[in-house]
């Protein structure tokens, strides 16, 4: 059984062409990341909740694959959280900087 990856895609540090981009573009090129990052997140756990209302239903599903999905969604859920924290860190760190 092959294994997936997690989907980590890491941000590029320069966009193609070798320039640099402007805050404004880098706000929304993180957003746009992060959007990306949940949306991957959402339908995991629709998929994982869709294995485990089969396993409860008592359909022919593997336990192990249920596990498995459960698993993986946990991971990704406890990644977005410490990025979430991450994000909110750097925000008050900001905050508290003067002028």
């Amino acid at each position: 059984m092959p294994i997936s990856p997690i989907s980590a895609n890491p941000l590029p540090l320069t966009p193609s062409g070798g320039k640099t981009t402007g805050p404004q573009n880098a706000v929304e090129q993180l957003g746009k990341s992060f959007g990306q990052a949940l949306d991957s997140l959402s339908s995991q756990q629709a998929s994982s909740d869709q294995l485990i209302q089969q396993l409860a239903a008592g359909e022919n599903v593997d336990v192990h694959n249920v596990m498995i999905a459960s698993e993986q969604t946990d991971v990704s859920f406890r990644i977005a959280i410490a990025m979430r924290d991450q994000l909110v860190q750097a925000y008050q760190e900001m905050m508290r900087m003067q002028i």
